[in-house]
């Protein structure tokens, strides 16, 4: 016959199991109390990380979002690597190669589901330590252009010059060519016009090149250049191209502005004649007849 339970034995039992865990948790003890102090450590070690990357280290990261993303990424980072010391002390290695393995999991699955996303924040990062594009620059890429306005881990915000605003993802915009207009003090104007086929060439492009000249500084290294282009329509084509201060669409269409306002008066001046666009019609031999009022009253 099978034993019958007995409340006694039952309670002998879990003392003797409860006497095993307190001897257990007193040799244990020492290695608990360590375990504790390199966590403690750890966290003062990440704090201090922390302070030093968000003070020092940081300060060429511009977006101020990003500084503190890094920051905390130092502080959760070393505090993990004390996590573990501390489990290596307390004799868990079963338990933080199950961690381990099971972090390895998620990361992996992490990963796959959200790979656009980590490559916005890859290209984050990429923008914050880049030298070539910063807060308030005029940049381009592709079809927008405008003033940048914040980069943070997911896109870059520009501001157009109609004030509206365009989100570029990070990825696409690290991937493609872009132009930064703020990098340099000075830029080309180009300016197209054209002169009629009874014009002295000579005359037109001396004259262009003195007015521009004088209206335009041009450093060492730097001259107006003059050049015809084509024999259009109705026109004799050229173009002058020249350097000014350029760091933004504004200061291109203003030198360019003044430019074809120079051109346009001097021209007038010496009678060199800008002709427009002439179209001539050649009805051949269909013969087009007007009739006015008086000749159909008379017709009648």
């Amino acid at each position: 016959m099978e034993d019958k339970f007995s409340v006694q034995d039952a309670i002998g039992k879990l003392w003797e199991k409860m006497d095993g865990w307190l001897d257990a948790i007193i040799l244990k003890l020492p290695n608990l109390v360590l375990a504790i102090l390199i966590m403690v450590l750890f966290y003062f070690i990440a704090r201090g990380l922390r302070n030093l990357f968000r003070n020092t280290l940081l300060k060429k990261i511009a977006q101020v979002s990003i500084q503190q993303i890094i920051a905390k990424t130092v502080f959760v980072v070393v505090l993990l690597i004390g996590f573990f010391f501390a489990l290596s002390v307390l004799d868990l290695n079963k338990l933080l190669t199950s961690i381990l393995a099971g972090a390895g999991v998620l990361g992996l699955a992490i990963g796959l589901a959200l790979q656009g996303t980590l490559s916005n924040t890859v290209g984050g990062f990429l923008l914050s330590f880049m030298p070539n594009i910063k807060i308030h620059d005029f940049i381009k890429n592709g079809d927008a252009s405008g003033v940048v306005e914040e980069i943070t881990l997911r896109n870059i915000v520009i501001r157009t010059p109609q004030n509206n605003i365009t989100v570029i993802p990070n990825s696409k915009f690290v991937d493609g060519p872009f132009t930064n207009y703020s990098l340099t003090d000075r830029g080309r104007v180009f300016v197209n016009c054209g002169v009629g086929y009874e014009s002295n060439l000579q005359e037109v492009e001396d004259l262009t090149v003195k007015v521009i000249s004088e209206n335009f500084k041009q450093n060492d290294g730097e001259s107006v250049e003059f050049f015809y282009t084509e024999f259009g329509d109705s026109s004799i084509n050229f173009m002058v191209r020249f350097w000014t201060d350029v760091k933004s669409f504004k200061n291109e269409h203003a030198a360019r502005h003044k430019a074809v306002k120079l051109i346009k008066s001097h021209f007038d001046e010496r009678d060199i004649n800008i002709p427009f666009p002439i179209r001539t019609l050649d009805f051949g031999k269909n013969n087009l007849t007007v009739h006015s009022q008086d000749a159909v009253s008379k017709e009648q």
